[in-house]
């Protein structure tokens, strides 16, 4: 054999092993990163799933693997039975892990597709709301909404006061000296907002849902008993104060049409509530 032949298959013979020594290194490393970490199973989407996917399909696009439990997101699906339906609301892709936030009841998907259109200059935030701040859980997609915002009184400390219904900071020097507190208030702070999804999470009463006789759920006369998730189209800076008061206050929804003025009123305040009532009487 000639020495090129016996190089060759040398060279063949020492790349193998160093791919396998480095696979073996690669494992152990990973090993050790793992130890002491505590391990949970959670999905993880093996190939792509397109949005409006049934969960009853899911298992055909996920894979089990196990993970740290500091990366499992909050939601994550733990059971795919569970979320009997519901599809997929966007693009699933190959990597990623399975949350139940990634998914819709089919009516409220279906509401989607029916052809609500947000402006490409607007951006969509959900809330979540008791149904008497959502008006009943009788919304729907399409409809517009006045957002109502809703404080309970804050400590002047924070160094901001309200002046005319607008916030303003107060001079540090100033802001060093002030004691109390401001009162609760209730102000409109957006008018016509864009709702562009509805979802009811209850056992029997999802939107579109039938009971268990066959019957049709009367929006109209059964309330609901749970939580609804609306979704508003609006601009960003909308949406900056629509979760700021959803995180620090009260969020409540009424029903607006466009023959409804746009108000010019002040925030209204218990004081500014007992001026009105005594002024009409």
């Amino acid at each position: 054999m000639s020495r090129k032949i016996i190089g060759v298959v040398v060279a063949f013979v020492l790349a193998v092993v160093g791919t396998i020594s480095l696979v073996a290194y690669v494992a152990s490393a990973e090993n050790r990163a793992l130890a002491g970490e505590e391990l949970v199973q959670v999905y993880v989407v093996s190939s792509p799933v397109p949005a409006g996917t049934p969960a009853e399909d899911l298992d055909q696009f996920v894979s089990v693997e196990e993970v740290p439990a500091k990366v499992r997101p909050a939601d994550a699906v733990e059971s795919l039975p569970a979320l009997a339906g519901r599809v997929t609301a966007v693009d699933l892709v190959p990597g990623e892990q399975l949350v139940e936030s990634r998914l819709v009841e089919r009516a409220a998907f279906a509401d989607r597709e029916a052809g609500v259109t947000v402006p490409d200059d607007m951006v969509e935030v959900t809330i979540k709301l008791d149904p008497e701040r959502a008006v009943g859980g009788l919304l729907a997609p399409g409809q517009t909404v006045a957002v109502f915002s809703s404080f309970e009184p804050f400590d002047l400390s924070t160094a901001v006061v309200n002046v005319d219904g607008k916030e303003v900071a107060l001079p540090q020097a100033v802001a060093a000296e002030v004691d109390g507190k401001t009162p609760n208030s209730t102000d409109i702070i957006l008018h016509r907002a864009l709702v562009t999804a509805v979802q009811m999470v209850q056992d029997q009463m999802a939107i579109g849902a039938e009971q268990a006789d066959g019957e049709e759920v009367d929006r109209l006369t059964t309330a609901p008993d749970d939580v609804v998730y609306v979704t508003l189209a609006v601009t960003p800076f909308d949406a900056e104060r629509l979760v700021f008061t959803a995180e620090f206050g009260q969020v409540w929804l009424a029903a607006e049409r466009d023959t409804v003025p746009d108000a010019a009123d002040p925030v209204q305040t218990r004081g500014s509530v007992y001026a009105q009532r005594t002024t009409g009487l």
